[in-house]
């Protein structure tokens, strides 16, 4: 039997109901394997720039030291407030929209929305940017209590223009079906730039300011790649040019406003933590805060590199109604997620002391803040991915009142937290707020469509996360002692994903487990031969 999955399979079993169970054998192979083969692709992109950012990470924390990355931390939280008032939530109707003009060959429609989306978002945030270098140096000094910043305000309003556009051109380079292309100049090319730049000017002593240029000139040199890429894609009858532009379809003036909602209450959990701290203690106490989150954004990556392709298989599969395939995809899929984090996450727990350290020897208090935040990534790992399922499916008013109660309890918390515990406050209140928050969408999951991402074969996991647990615990006791930590961490990782991987395929695999297993490495050594 051929154990790949199908690319384009000569056609589909009988679809009446004595064929019922090979139509979703077949349809589960089907998404599945599309959903692998994209996966890895995107898996590999994200990979690159968020190890390569992680190195980074660390020499520029090395150089600059806790107080000015707090700074810096601090700075981007009026980048990211100036851009989603500047956008207007244009950027997410930008994937939407360019995708329907171009399917449905509506090029009129198409070039005013590009022609008045880039003016929109170009002029309205160069006039908040020129407002952020006014007012800017007031919110360092009163609100962030960090008058440092108020010299570097400039360099972070040049930043808010050259990001808005960024993120508005990748959203037409999505509508466009070109993610291989967006993820070329973003992830690899824009890394490697800013990469190179980081370290050149720290070399040279220009400090924080040299941090700052060098995302400045890396953000120009990706937006001008991502305007080539995308006038490129764009039909000639929909360029910029002179002739009058219809005006924009109120449809996409609701979804805007819609999507700037969203982008409002996404602004308020993620960096509410950082604006308390910065409120109630001091950059560099933000500085290590924000060390650790980086640390424990490593956890969810499987997650986040599915739910990229998962996110359009839930909308096709929900508008067929075929929930039995959904449910089995479902499953199946935040098993696997689930397996291929906890050994990551073990070692983060357990390795969270000698982690911190490596940023230096100011930054090992904030190893609780890492056990903490990977407890509630592993809690949103283990329940999959029940956020896009609700918006897939059509039931985004349940996922927005989610998202606005979960709002409330984050500022309440971080306010009461913060002052009495510090950092340890923000990382309570911000893992909460993500276990919280995903419970609650798997109960909306339930009441709505009554799916479950449960069966039997996912607690069947228990086994192996046992041997990998104590695996990385005895490796934690043998390295203990290393004189240099991050060659015990390194083994930890490799030798827990081998004991997971090799128990599993002992005790916890089922059927459609063992073909993707299988699957797997048949691509993989298919790969390894090609090279």
């Amino acid at each position: 039997m051929n154990t790949q999955f199908d690319e384009t399979p000569a056609s589909p079993p009988d679809a009446s109901p004595a064929g019922g169970s090979e139509v979703l054998h077949f349809e589960f192979r089907r998404n599945m394997g599309q959903i692998w083969r994209q996966s890895i692709t995107f898996f590999a992109g994200t990979v690159f720039t968020m190890g390569a950012g992680y190195l980074v990470k660390i020499y520029v924390v090395r150089v600059l030291g806790a107080e000015l990355l707090g700074l810096y931390a601090l700075g981007m939280t009026l980048v990211s407030l100036t851009q989603l008032l500047g956008c207007l939530g244009l950027h997410g109707t930008a994937g939407r929209y360019v995708a329907v003009y171009s399917a449905t060959g509506k090029y009129d429609e198409l070039r005013a929305f590009l022609t008045r989306g880039v003016g929109i978002v170009f002029i309205l945030n160069s006039i908040l940017s020129i407002g952020l270098v006014f007012v800017g140096g007031w919110v360092a000094r009163h609100l962030y209590h960090a008058p440092d910043l108020a010299q570097y305000i400039p360099l972070f309003a040049a930043l808010t223009v050259l990001g808005a556009l960024n993120v508005f051109y990748c959203q037409v380079l999505a509508g466009f079906k070109d993610i291989a292309k967006r993820t070329v100049i973003t992830n690899f090319i824009g890394t490697t730039v800013v990469i190179g730049l980081t370290i050149l000017f720290l070399e040279f002593g220009f400090g924080m300011r040299g941090y700052l240029w060098a995302q400045i000139l890396n953000s120009f040199v990706v937006v001008a790649l991502l305007v080539v890429a995308a006038w490129k894609l764009t039909p000639e009858a929909a360029r910029f040019s002179f002739a009058p532009l219809r005006p924009l379809d109120p449809e996409i003036k609701a979804f805007a406003a819609a999507c700037l909602g969203m982008g409002a209450l996404e602004f308020l959990v993620s960096q509410a933590d950082k604006i308390l701290l910065g409120f109630y203690l001091n950059p560099t106490l933000v500085g290590i805060y924000v060390v650790a989150s980086t640390v424990t954004s490593l956890i969810p990556l499987v997650l986040q590199s599915v739910n990229q392709i998962f996110a359009p298989v839930i909308a096709d599969l929900h508008a067929q109604a075929r929930k039995d395939v959904l449910e089995r995809l479902f499953q199946t899929i935040t098993k696997w997620v689930l397996g291929l984090t906890l050994p990551l996450a073990f070692v983060i727990i357990a390795f969270a002391l000698p982690l911190m350290r490596i940023f230096g020897p100011a930054f090992e208090v904030g190893w609780p803040v890492l056990v903490i935040g990977a407890v509630g990534e592993v809690v949103n790992c283990g329940v999959g991915a029940v956020g896009y399922v609700l918006l897939m499916s059509g039931n985004q008013r349940r996922l927005m009142r989610v998202q606005f109660v979960m709002v409330a309890v984050s500022l309440l918390m971080n306010i009461t937290l913060i002052p009495v515990f510090g950092v340890i406050g923000a990382a309570l209140a911000s893992a909460t707020v993500n276990v919280a928050s995903n419970f609650w969408n798997l109960m909306q999951v339930r009441r709505a469509l009554q799916i479950s991402p449960y069966n039997r074969s996912y607690f069947a996991l228990a086994i192996p996360a046992a041997f990998a647990a104590a695996t990385v615990v005895l490796a934690r006791v043998w390295t203990g002692s290393m004189a240099r930590p991050w060659l015990g961490i390194l083994g930890a990782v490799v030798a827990s994903y081998l004991v997971f991987c090799g128990v599993a395929l002992k005790f916890s695999l089922d059927e459609a487990d063992k073909m993707i297993a299988t699957s797997a490495w048949a691509q993989l050594r298919g790969t390894l031969q090609r090279r």
